[in-house]
């Protein structure tokens, strides 16, 4: 007997941060989280996109053990649901030898409904039609007689599911999301859930999870819309939550009437918070007891030590000073009073007797040639074995600090200073890296350990970029101005513009070629990088991949345009594709 519709409704919006694979840790959050919303009075509390899994799982979800796992967690929870609320979780589903991205109603001691994901997303970040299997057009479920749709993350990015759901009678739409952080996402995640409440004509709900996962940050920021489009609830992003919400039936239809909404920070802010949230996850789930790293005095180092403090606090970072004859005394002051003004243990190990002596093992295989980079990399070298030997002696991760210029260009030693599990600026171009500095000089995120004030001097700021790997080196003998050379990198890697594009918007024509060919040659070392929090459109790993082998290169002229009379009509190819 379908039971008689409610006129009110307590939603409970559970933001939490799940872990991948950890199936009995996230299923007792769901716990945790079921017994305080019942405490607040829930009928429904809701929680993101593939809870129990962790989300990506990637190809963890192909496991038989793994979803035997997961399965045997929703059905324990479905057990203890009978004295309420109802849940509703997501969760790997197995039906009929096809695996599912689903999303499962649990009330009254059973599994009352299951909703599979229709739109796999397949780009980008994204590897979903790899795993799942898509699933129908879903309608609705019934929690207290309410008509509840579920179009899951990606199947709002589209009209169809939507509709569907609403033509097959639905009242509220719930979103439950795994949707990673990138800069701007939070207006364009907020455009399409418009688009779907204006299409539609209902209200709905975009559940977000929170948390690090690798390369990923979700940054949470749930929201709801009510059907005229206004917001009455915005949850934080990169924090936990669990938000109570109050539905009132009205003659228009269903409407939240809870009002709590907290600001969201974008740009720069929005990209700190994501790359302190993500580097603790890593640190946390990992298992890692801290983190070391080289300090340089320089700006990169500098931003990692503080975002290493803000994430972990100060006791559970390590900094280590590791000068050899090139290393300035501005280099040691910066170092020093940056070490000071964080908190952290700080070490100086100088390497000149490991260099040297690396220096004398090579002399007979280097006998006869000229000095270069070889013996300046050896200090890299030595300074990446050094921080290794504290990883293992002290169960520390290292922390590598290479920003996405250098790392577009090649500026950067194999087994030395990319040595490392972690980076948290690898997806922040080095003007980014300066802008960053300075903003955490006059702020930190929510939630962050570190101290207030200054935490970068200035002199670390402003003096020239130099790897100091020999007299008077300094980042520019090598490379363009970095305001030149991020502006060419980010056409070249975020939007894949054609050389003579750049060239024709004003950029030198010679720079441009180089900077396009050392992009290019730089893709043996990126792919033996350490993974980094993704916080631009398109990251290096999972957005971009590009062969290492690949003789391709642009000629830096016009593209010709297509010779059409070189393509037969395409509908009598394909006929003819089939005429045997």
């Amino acid at each position: 007997m379908t039971p008689r519709p409610s006129d009110s409704l307590t939603i409970a919006l559970a933001q939490l941060n799940s872990t991948v694979g950890d199936v009995s840790g996230n299923a007792d959050k769901v716990r945790r989280a079921r017994d305080e919303a019942k405490a607040r009075g829930a009928d429904l509390v809701a929680f993101p996109e593939l809870f129990i899994a962790g989300y990506p799982p990637e190809d963890l979800v192909l496991k038989p053990a793994f979803q035997a796992a997961c399965r045997s967690a929703v059905e324990a929870l479905a057990r203890e649901s009978a004295d309420g609320p109802a849940l509703l979780v997501g969760t790997p589903w197995l039906e009929n030898g096809k695996l599912y991205n689903a999303y499962v109603l649990l009330a009254g001691g059973a599994i009352e409904a299951i909703r599979t994901k229709v739109d796999l997303p397949n780009y980008g970040v994204f590897d979903e039609k790899r795993v799942f299997t898509p699933g129908p057009l879903p309608g609705p479920v019934l929690v207290k007689g309410v008509r509840i749709g579920i179009p899951i993350c990606e199947d709002i990015w589209g009209p169809e599911v939507v509709e569907c759901l609403s033509e097959t009678g639905g009242e509220i739409l719930l979103v439950p999301n795994g949707s990673p952080y990138w800069r701007g996402k939070t207006e364009h995640r907020l455009n399409i859930a418009v688009a779907r409440v204006v299409e539609s004509g209902l209200p709905l709900v975009y559940l977000n999870m929170v948390g690090g996962q690798d390369e990923l940050v979700f940054d949470g920021a749930s929201f709801v819309l009510n059907a005229d489009s206004s917001v009455p609830v915005q949850l934080p992003a990169c924090r936990e939550v669990l938000s109570v919400t109050q539905w009132q039936r009205a003659a228009a239809g269903w409407r939240c009437t809870s009002t709590s909404t907290v600001p969201i920070d974008e740009d720069d802010k929005a990209d700190y918070a994501a790359c302190v949230l993500g580097l603790r996850d890593y640190v946390e789930k990992n298992g890692f007891k801290g983190v070391v790293l080289g300090l340089s005095g320089g700006i990169d180092s500098a931003l990692c030590a503080a975002l290493a403090v803000d994430a972990l606090g100060p006791a559970r970072v390590r900094c280590v000073m590791l000068p050899y004859r090139f290393t300035s005394q501005d280099s040691l002051d910066d170092a020093a009073r940056i070490a000071d003004a964080l908190g952290v243990t700080y070490d100086i190990l100088p390497i000149e007797a490991a260099v040297l002596g690396l220096e004398s093992v090579l002399k007979p295989a280097f006998e006869g040639k000229p000095r270069d980079v070889a013996e300046e990399n050896l200090q890299a070298r030595a300074r990446g074995t050094i921080l290794m030997g504290i990883s293992n002696k002290f169960g520390l991760m290292v922390v590598t600090t290479g920003n996405k210029s250098e790392m577009s260009v090649g500026y950067a030693t194999l087994y030395g200073d990319m040595n490392g599990g972690f980076n948290p600026i690898k997806d922040l171009y080095k003007t980014e890296v300066f802008r960053l500095a300075r903003l955490r000089n006059a702020w930190k995120p929510e939630g962050a350990l570190g101290p207030d004030g200054e935490v970068i001097p200035e002199n670390a700021i402003v003096k020239p970029p130099t790897a100091e790997l020999r007299e008077n080196q300094k980042d520019q003998d090598s490379l363009p101005p970095y305001d030149m050379l991020d502006a060419i990198l980010e056409r070249l890697v975020e939007r894949e513009e054609p050389v003579a594009d750049i060239i024709a918007a004003g950029f030198d024509r010679e720079t441009v070629v180089r900077v396009e060919r050392m992009l290019n040659l730089a893709e043996y070392k990126r792919r033996q990088a350490a993974p980094g929090v993704k916080v631009t459109l398109k990251n290096f790993g999972r957005d971009r991949r590009y062969p290492i082998v690949n003789r391709f290169r642009d000629p830096g002229t016009p593209l010709p345009e297509p010779d059409a009379s070189l393509l037969k009509d395409q509908a009598a190819a394909r006929s003819e594709a089939f005429d045997f």
